[in-house]
């Protein structure tokens, strides 16, 4: 079994909630992805685990996940052939690599596969982090100051929403979701798609826990920005976004 580093779980370097991510690990250590989930998750991020190298390609292919974090040694496929089938089926999502393969080759086959990122085990939780926000960063083109539709600019960094020149600091949920659908303007996410961003594959969510943030965002923003698209999901309205409110 892997070793993680423990003592530096309370270093100070907790993201801040605009910075949430929602995270594929595959991984067929249990204690240590345990380990790793508990505390990734205490980042707020939403984490999927699974200990199967075939099982994590078709979910990395199948799932709208932000970034992944792979070993390389796993169940049926190796976490090498899991990147390049990846890249060939044009999945961009950020990949990490994490493993106990420290050679030079190792890492250069990575990266030249399509890898984003290589740390080797034993590592510290800390530095796993500050990757995870160093990748994510690269990837979303963090020179962007902000995700505008309409009157609507969301501040995913400071967990902000500006609206007809009112700032406000938007719970967690109500962020995520509201990113994932500025992101996606005038394109229907379903509410399994908008749950799994959010939660994860978690079991036990509340079965109205979405129609409640719903609700609170469209009290924040307007009640005719969000569409629902009966028995599919949800729906942001560009159109709606952009219109004078006072017409």
């Amino acid at each position: 079994m892997q070793t993680l580093k423990l003592g530096c779980q309370n270093s100070p370097t907790r993201l801040s909630k605009g910075n949430t991510v929602r995270i594929l690990l595959v991984e067929d250590d249990r204690m240590l992805a345990n380990t790793m989930v508990a505390m990734l998750k205490d980042d707020a991020h939403a984490v999927d685990w699974l200990d199967d190298g075939q099982q994590g390609l078709n979910a990395l292919v199948s799932d709208p996940f932000d970034l992944a974090v792979l070993d390389l040694t796993l169940p049926r496929l190796d976490g090498l052939e899991i990147v390049r089938r990846a890249r060939e089926a044009k999945v961009h999502t950020p990949i990490i690599i994490l493993t106990a393969r420290g050679e030079l080759d190792d890492k250069l086959q990575a990266l030249d596969q399509g890898a984003d990122d290589y740390l080797v085990k034993p590592f510290a939780m800390a530095e796993l982090k500050a990757r995870i926000r160093a990748v994510s960063r690269r990837s979303a083109g963090q020179a962007e100051s902000g995700i505008t539709v309409g009157r609507l600019t969301l501040m995913p960094d400071q967990g902000t929403l500006e609206l007809d020149g009112n700032s406000s600091v938007l719970p967690r949920t109500e962020l995520q979701i509201l990113h994932y659908l500025m992101r996606n303007p005038d394109r229907v996410a379903t509410r399994r798609r908008l749950e799994d961003q959010i939660y994860g594959w978690e079991q036990g969510v509340e079965s109205n826990a979405l129609e409640v943030h719903i609700h609170h965002l469209r009290r924040r923003i307007g009640k005719n920005l969000i569409r629902t698209v009966r028995g599919v999901g949800y729906m942001l309205d560009s159109q709606a976004a952009a219109a004078d409110p006072c017409i």
